[in-house]
């Protein structure tokens, strides 16, 4: 049996990561179960279901800040039919996926291998799309057709490293939107996906022994104090390619010592 709980230090630590991360197009997920791995921590020794708790609270940390952060954006929204049809296409294939695969793609590709190869094809993503995409939408111009491809983008965010944020905002410049109106929509597409996920996760909370609500908490509120603290790293519509170049590095580093572990 794993061990049963996070220490209370790591769990802050992976808290304060996570916050960041949400609101950058690297893979907060990923991450997650990089650093401590690359830091040598026994997080893999955790018993799975701990684990996945968690990362749960981690994620509903960063939601709740994400929330605060966007409040006025969301008084302000207005739902026509048109953008409703958009909403609902761009919701639909990340849902279906998720319920079909997610479980599937945690217990094949959630080890470090499978995480650098997410990071490296969501870089090339990237690249590709600042490099050929044009900037001569607005968000405002989104239709049901873009949000399919814009769900089916958040769909492959299931993919270990892959970032949900990063795969939208690169669909999304493929599709001739510009650098802010691809941010924003990644941003208003990720709020029904991201609450609907946690709210089908959050019962497993409920199976928390008393033992690990301690790091529970510790790390939803690192995770929420973090996002809140990274409020500047929000709406900076800039190039996706320094973010796949860090993405590249993270990878490298992480093959880097994949061969240096098989060659002791």
């Amino acid at each position: 049996m794993g061990q049963r709980s996070v220490p209370l230090s790591r769990a802050v630590t992976l808290g304060l990561l996570h916050g960041p991360t949400e609101l950058m197009p690297i893979s907060s997920s990923g991450h997650t179960a990089l650093v401590p791995w690359l830091r040598g921590w026994d997080y893999e020794g955790l018993d799975p279901a701990v684990r996945k708790r968690f990362e749960v609270a981690l994620h509903g940390g960063a939601v709740l800040g994400l929330l605060v952060l966007m409040r006025g954006d969301l008084a302000l929204a207005r739902v026509g039919w048109r953008r409703l049809a958009m909403l609902i296409a761009a919701t639909a294939p990340a849902a279906l996926a998720g319920l079909a695969l997610e479980r599937p793609i945690e217990r094949r590709l959630g080890r470090p291998g499978s995480i650098a190869a997410g990071l490296l094809g969501g870089s090339l993503a990237m690249a590709v799309a600042e490099r050929f995409g044009d900037s001569d939408r607005t968000a405002h111009d989104a239709t049901a057709t873009d949000g399919l491809v814009l769900g089916a983008a958040q769909a492959l965010a299931l993919l270990p490293g892959v970032s949900r944020s990063g795969a939208v905002r690169a669909a999304a410049r493929s599709r001739g939107f510009a650098r802010a109106d691809a941010e924003r929509l990644s941003l208003e597409l990720g709020l029904p996906v991201t609450l609907g996920a946690l709210a089908l996760k959050a019962r497993e909370l409920s199976q928390a022994e008393r033992e690990e609500w301690q790091a529970l908490a510790a790390g939803a509120f690192a995770s929420f104090a973090a996002t809140l603290a990274g409020r500047p790293l929000l709406r900076r519509a800039g190039s996706l390619v320094p973010y796949a170049a860090y993405r590249t590095a993270l990878a490298a580093a992480v093959l880097r010592r994949l061969r240096q572990n098989a060659a002791r």
